[in-house]
């Protein structure tokens, strides 16, 4: 698959999917947040299930920037591709594990960490495929002269 760059046809973002990516990724992450801050723990806990949080998010981003790559035709690293995969398996394993074991907590917040974990890690991945999408789509609108313009080639080093 790590071959010519494939021209991905897609539409344009839709202004209200991107906000509505945004605004559940917001309400997502405050919401755990907030939960985190006012839960009976003690602060190892907290910031173990922090951790997690933004573990979780940034290696559902990087799975998503790997397979958008291969997609496009550029060359990811095999080994990459595999500790993002161990990473998220990781991070919603410890969650799953820690939950299991929170003795502490009702099995209310229980699921409520569980769905607001599952929200952020989704919307994590579309809203970095959002904006991924968007400089796409300024970038092949700015590769277009305006009328006396000259373009300039690319360098070899973008």
């Amino acid at each position: 698959m790590d071959g010519p760059m494939k021209s991905v046809s897609s539409q344009p973002v839709s202004n209200a999917f991107a906000v509505a990516s945004l605004a559940a990724m917001t309400v997502g992450t405050i919401g755990y947040l907030v939960g985190l801050w006012n839960a009976e723990m003690e602060m190892n806990e907290k910031g173990f299930y922090f951790t997690i949080l933004a573990f979780g998010m940034y290696s559902a981003v990087s799975i998503q920037k790997c397979v958008r790559d291969r997609i496009e035709g550029i060359k990811v690293s095999p080994i990459y591709l595999g500790l993002s995969w161990a990473a998220i398996g990781t991070a919603i394993g410890l969650l799953v594990i820690g939950l299991y074991n929170a003795n502490t907590l009702a099995l209310s917040e229980k699921g409520f960490y569980g769905i607001a974990y599952v929200l952020c890690i989704f919307t994590a991945v579309t809203v970095q495929k959002n904006t991924r999408d968007a400089l796409v789509e300024k970038s092949s609108h700015s590769s277009i002269p305006e009328r006396g313009e000259t373009t300039i080639p690319p360098s070899t080093f973008e």
